[in-house]
């Protein structure tokens, strides 16, 4: 592990780890993949305008979300059935980022329960919401998050459908057999059945509401005290409506490049997001991020802290805890690293003016 240098280079350990089913779930995106390499690529556009002969001695790279102090602007997004990665699964990854002092957002398909990972010990935790069809198991799990301690709801809102995933239809995809989707073990939704297509696409289209709209991010609040951040905006239409319904965050998410495919890279969507939220609730961003300079150019452009998914994975498939562990301390000094080069000593000296973009007016140097 002593070898590794940046995050990147653990998706070669977990291609060789893991069968070939679980490492092309997790690794793959939708149809022609175009939004997967688009989600990494868009980071490369954008570039740095650093400001010198600025003393960063010192650098803070703490940050408070929805009143809670995190040790920085890096926390871990929801990811399926993390226990075909690992035998301790999610319980290895909260243990991590609560060592990290930052947010983990458990999946509903996590192959841990929420109980089961609040047992791990203390930790910030939000809880990732698919809505189902019963919408009496919606509020079930909601009331069992927030027993648990979960202090947020991440709900899903791209996942109509699920997008056409080509190497888990090639793979057929399943759930192994000794494992089970854990939140809903006790009503007898935990098992993803063996087809001819994707196992998971099957459960999608038997299990999940596709009539969930705007009305519904109004109800989930009348079950729930917990804030509710909406997950999968991409404009800047549905940025105003999230705020209209009460969201108290927004997440600039493709889902990993794995719903609709062609689709911008969230970096390109976030700042239309950002402007149209004008100030009124947070905004995040996840996909693609594997750098400490993809943190910067995303705070840059407005976000209030990322998320991140496949490095955990593919940490967790290499090394358990220790290599999310490691994962979460190379962005973290990376980012660091990246502001102490731009000139910034705090998340608030981090601007639009450290960064130039291609969608970019020609820029006019002021006269000193």
């Amino acid at each position: 592990m002593d070898q590794i240098t940046n995050v990147m280079e653990y998706q070669a350990i977990a291609k060789e780890k893991l069968p070939k089913m679980v490492y092309d779930y997790y690794a793959s995106g939708a149809e022609d993949q175009w939004t997967l390499q688009e989600n990494r690529n868009a980071f490369s556009k954008i570039l740095f305008r650093p400001r010198i002969l600025i003393d960063v001695s010192k650098i803070d790279i703490t940050t408070t979300f929805l009143g809670f102090n995190i040790s920085m602007p890096i926390m871990i997004a929801p990811t399926a059935m993390q226990k075909m990665a690992h035998p301790e699964g999610e319980y290895a990854t909260a243990r991590a980022a609560s060592a990290a002092d930052t947010i983990m957002t458990l999946s509903s398909w996590a192959t841990s329960s929420v109980e089961e990972v609040a047992s791990t010990g203390p930790g910030i935790r939000f809880f990732q919401l698919y809505v189902h069809k019963d919408r009496n198991v919606v509020a079930q799990l909601v009331r069992r998050a927030e027993r648990a301690g979960f202090k947020a709801i991440a709900l899903t809102v791209d996942t109509p459908r699920l997008g056409r995933r080509e190497a888990d239809i090639k793979n057929r995809f399943t759930l192994p057999p000794h494992l089970t989707l854990k939140n809903f073990e006790g009503l007898d939704l935990g098992k993803i059945d063996k087809t001819d297509d994707s196992g998971l696409a099957s459960y999608v289209s038997s299990q999940i509401d596709r009539s969930l709209n705007w009305k519904d991010v109004e109800w989930l609040q009348t079950i729930t005290h917990l804030p509710i951040l909406v997950k999968g905006v991409l404009t800047a239409e549905d940025a105003r409506l999230s705020v209209q319904a009460g969201a108290a965050g927004i997440i600039v998410s493709n889902h990993g490049a794995r719903q609709l495919d062609y689709v911008p890279a969230t970096i390109m969507a976030l700042e239309e997001v950002v402007k149209a939220a004008q100030g009124r609730v947070p905004v995040f961003l996840d996909g693609g991020v594997r750098r400490g300079t993809d943190v910067f150019k995303a705070l840059a452009l407005g976000a209030s802290g990322v998320f991140i998914g496949r490095p955990v994975l593919f940490a967790l498939a290499a090394h358990g805890e220790a290599g999310v562990r490691k994962v979460l301390q190379m962005l973290r000094d990376e980012f660091e690293l990246t502001m102490a080069l731009s000139g910034c000593r705090s998340l608030k000296d981090i601007t639009r003016d450290h960064i130039v973009t291609p969608w970019d007016a020609p820029r006019v140097v002021p006269k000193l």
